[in-house]
């Protein structure tokens, strides 16, 4: 026999603990189960474990609104991220809600019944659970396997390579040469963070460069506020964050010269003579095109001043056994290279959707305000910004579920599903250039032309749309 429950939150990182917990303070009558495929919870915050790793974004968005982000810290450590997530879960009874190594396969919806059946691995053993609402919280990327492209010679190099995904505890790099191939947020993390380490030299080795923008570690707002009560500085903190955010991409959108200038300025005052920042910190794309990578207090180009770091802008020819020969025929020696080579991206978790036995193509679906997929009744899914913090549209989210289930109650209604508009133009999903991006668009559900099946991707207009506009809006319909 199957279990039943309320509400089925599947993945108990960020986005599936925070989910929990609005469940829990808005609708505590509700029955609502988490499953997590691994054996612990935290998400990306227990996954990956290499050197230095921290939030990319500033913790007082990346913090939930509801439950502030302790201290001044701005750019915070993965353990500090991962204690404060489990601290959050044990202060609202949600990690006793969390079913370890239960990995989902499938889900099929049945109309005659208004529910979900789902299908979940737990340790080999195959068993079903039936939802009234299926809520996907598992993020976006495959967690089994970064992206890691295959080099010629691989098999010829004497040393280490490792991928940031699965960083082994036993790795000594202590008086090594580094080469991290890569120039995303993980590149720009290991760098500094092994150099500092005691590793010999660290070289991160680039195709092409990226924007990177030196951030203070604390907040000075933060700071100076730090002894009015949490309640009234933190949402001044959080706003001023907010608010800057969204007015430094408007502004890149609208005059991109402009910010690339100021970057250029900045970065220029921080390397080392010597180092050409048009040849390696001046990318081809403007900026926001890509995410920018952010460094707590330049610690990036501190370690190239100390001379323990260095980049090179090339393109890898093919390893040997000694390192890497690059197109230009420099060889870079190593002793460990770190294929910081970006992320493989999976939607819905991987997760086989079935509606009515028809099975679901996720690039024939639209995204109802980006959480919600057409003509799939009683599914959620929660993906955060890609150009402000994951966790802004992570509660935005479950402040559009708490209210649906609220409208679904008064109402009497058991099915909510937003029925695909055939006259609303197609546009992919996500318009950013980054490599991940790229190489998955076919596989992802799309976005229309306009509200609100489209994504804006700015969060005082989602306020609007995702918090304020009616449930009832004359797109999502109810039975």
């Amino acid at each position: 026999m199957s279990e039943h429950v309320d509400v089925l939150i599947v993945g108990a990182g960020l986005s599936g603990i925070g989910a929990a917990c609005r469940l829990r303070t808005e609708h505590p009558g509700r029955s609502v189960a988490v499953l997590e495929a691994r054996e612990a919870s935290g998400g990306t915050w227990d996954l990956f474990r290499y050197p230095g790793i921290r939030s990319d974004s500033d913790m007082f968005t990346f913090g939930f609104k509801w439950r502030p982000w302790p201290g001044d810290t701005a750019l915070a450590e993965g353990p500090a991220i991962l204690d404060y997530l489990r601290t959050v879960a044990r202060e609202y009874a949600v990690d006793e809600l969390i079913r370890y190594r239960h990995r989902v396969v499938g889900a099929s919806w049945d109309s005659a019944t208004d529910l979900w059946t789902v299908e979940v691995d737990r340790d080999g053993e195959r068993v079903t659970l039936t939802t009234g609402l299926l809520w996907a919280c598992g993020g976006y990327y495959d967690y089994d396997r970064g992206f890691s492209p295959e080099f010629p010679g691989q098999e010829d190099f004497r040393g280490t390579i490792v991928h940031p995904q699965h960083w082994p505890e036993d790795l000594d790099y202590a008086g090594r040469k580094v080469v991290v191939i890569g120039s995303g947020a993980t590149a720009v993390t290991l760098v500094p963070a092994m150099a500092n380490a005691g590793a010999g030299h660290v070289t991160m080795l680039q195709r092409s460069p990226t924007y990177v923008v030196s951030l203070p570690g604390r907040d000075p707002l933060a700071t100076r506020l730090k002894r009015l009560p949490t309640r009234v500085s933190y949402p001044i903190v959080r706003w001023k964050a907010i608010l800057l955010a969204v007015a430094t991409y408007q502004l890149a959108q609208r005059r991109p010269q402009l910010v690339k200038g100021a970057i250029r300025k900045m970065t220029a005052k921080q390397l080392p003579p010597g180092v050409d920042v048009d040849v390696h910190f001046k990318p081809a794309y403007n900026p926001w095109d890509q995410r920018l990578c952010f460094v707590p207090d330049g610690d990036l180009f501190k370690a190239m001043r100390a001379g323990h770091a260095s980049v090179v802008t090339d393109h890898v020819d093919r390893f040997t056994e000694t390192g890497i020969r690059l197109r230009s025929g420099e060889e870079l020696e190593a002793d460990v290279i770190v294929t910081a080579t970006g992320l493989t991206l999976k939607a819905m978790g991987g997760v086989e959707l079935v509606v009515d036995g028809t099975k679901v193509l996720m690039p024939e679906t639209m995204t109802y305000k980006a959480l919600m997929l057409s003509d799939v009744p009683n599914f959620v899914f929660t993906i955060g910004y890609t150009n402000a913090s994951w966790t802004l549209k992570a509660d935005l989210v479950a402040d559009f579920v708490c209210r649906l289930l609220t409208f679904m109650d008064e109402h009497g209604v058991r099915r909510a599903v937003a029925p695909r508009d055939p006259s609303v133009g197609e546009q992919r999903l996500i318009d950013f250039s980054s490599g991940y991006i790229l190489r998955a668009l076919d596989e992802l559900p799309r976005q229309g032309d306009r509200e609100p099946w489209k994504l804006r991707q700015n969060y005082l207009k989602d306020v609007r749309s995702i918090n304020r506009d009616r449930i009832d809006d004359g797109v999502l319909t109810f039975r």
